[in-house]
């Protein structure tokens, strides 16, 4: 599991899963290149991984925009000298019934969450292609999968075309020993997950924590995700115990999706 002097770039890194996942793997001995549109959380992520001992960068970049992106990889080449892990997890959603969805609400979650987590893969390819190594986790969802309590259709499109990209990458980058993988979390405890909690809770007219019970009562394990529990299997991934696993997508839910 060590990852000692790998050097990963997390985006979303500001909070949430992506908090999570950069601590852990500043753990695990990996130097870390913290990426959020806020940087004062990004900020925050990055002395946590300096706590942890490891070197950190703080990326104020945009996902959705390619310059943005190209700037940030190199930004952490030339800070790092390379890059050997990118986990994708910068993603937007909102809670929302099909029929009140709306054009802007197709163009800024598709812009982060499709057009993002790709072009942030690709561009992080061109640098491990050319040293034939490196590791892709991508933050899908069970919603990609058809969970039926996804936040709306088009947040479940989204992270269907994660887990979609994630097998071709895979196939396609195999050959220059790239690993693309992702993780399909399901309900986890964040700032993003309890905002959508307490949307569903004035939507059924309950409080916010019948809610939270019913939403536990209907996970088998009876437990939603913390933070660390997707971090932990994005650590396992980018280690070397993961060499021969490509192309999956794992998901983190207690038992919710069986796929």
């Amino acid at each position: 599991m060590t990852l000692d002097d790998r050097v990963a770039i997390v985006t979303g890194a500001g909070n949430g899963i992506g908090r999570a996942t950069a601590v852990a793997l500043a753990r695990a001995g990996a130097h870390v290149a913290a990426v959020d549109l806020d940087p004062a959380a990004a900020r925050s992520t990055a002395d946590a991984v300096s706590a942890a001992g490891r070197k950190s960068l703080v990326l104020d970049a945009d996902v959705g925009d390619l310059a943005s992106i190209d700037g940030m990889v190199r930004r952490v080449v030339d800070g790092f000298g390379r890059i050997d892990v990118l986990v994708n997890n910068a993603g937007v959603t909102r809670r929302a019934y099909i029929m009140d969805l709306t054009e802007d609400d197709w163009d800024r979650i598709m812009r982060v969450n499709g057009k993002g987590a790709f072009f942030c893969l690709q561009r992080v390819a061109r640098e491990m292609i050319a040293r034939r190594s490196g590791v892709v986790v991508n933050i899908a969802s069970i919603a990609g999968k058809g969970y039926a309590g996804t936040s709306n259709a088009i947040y479940a499109a989204s992270k269907g075309a994660v887990i979609s990209m994630t097998r071709i990458a895979a196939l396609q980058l195999a050959r220059h020993n790239i690993n693309v993988n992702a993780i399909c979390p399901g309900t986890t405890v964040t700032a993003l997950s309890q905002g959508n909690l307490g949307a569903r809770a004035r939507e059924e007219g309950v409080s916010v924590e019948e809610m939270a019970r019913r939403r536990n009562a209907a996970i088998p394990l009876g437990r939603p995700n913390d933070p660390e529990d997707i971090a932990a299997l994005a650590v396992f991934l980018a280690s070397p115990g993961a060499r021969n696993i490509t192309g999956q997508s794992f998901n983190v839910d207690g038992g919710v999706i069986l796929d």
